[in-house]
């Protein structure tokens, strides 16, 4: 079987830097991934065409970016099977707020799972891709679960640190 990797979706080249950690985040997992700016209202045609071939290529989850009215998570959705992360970016008079009703208020059977406004959302979507990768990788399971104890253990650190500064220890 080929290996999954994760297509990054997004509706303009402005919502990179939105969509950068999640980048980070996959190489850090040594996930695949590809990036792609495809719109659902500008280039229809050729967002099902890219999503077809992905899937028809091993793509196991896709991160879909967009604003405003945020339909490229829904129309990614209602052409595969393979599950669909939507980040909502945070632009326009709305804040996101606007991409965030748009691309959580999906019919159901054609599921996104809405992630939050913003690079919040985005490494939340990175981190949600390799948990359904992991699923049958147990190998990236292990590096996930490595991951998650280092950030608890950052924490902990960081609670000393505070502790002693605030004169508690």
């Amino acid at each position: 079987m080929t290996e999954r990797f994760v297509a990054i979706l997004m509706g303009s080249d402005s919502d990179y830097p939105v969509l950068e950690p999640a980048v980070e985040i996959l190489r850090s997992f040594g996930v695949r991934f590809e990036v792609r700016v495809t719109s659902a209202h500008r280039t229809p045609a050729a967002t099902v065409a890219y999503v077809t071939d992905a899937e028809s290529r091993g793509c196991g989850v896709f991160i879909c970016a967009a604003g405003l009215a945020a339909h490229l998570a829904g129309a990614v959705a209602a052409n595969t099977v393979m599950p669909v992360i939507g980040v909502p970016i945070d632009c326009g008079p709305l804040k996101g707020v606007d991409a965030l009703l748009s691309t959580v208020q999906m019919p159901g059977g054609i599921p996104v799972a809405t992630m939050a406004i913003g690079k919040a959302g985005a490494k939340n979507a990175a981190y949600f891709a390799v948990q359904i990768l992991a699923l049958s990788d147990p190998d990236l399971l292990n590096r996930f679960r490595e991951d998650r104890s280092r950030a608890a253990a950052a924490v902990a650190e960081k609670n000393e640190k505070l502790q002693k500064l605030a004169g508690c220890a």
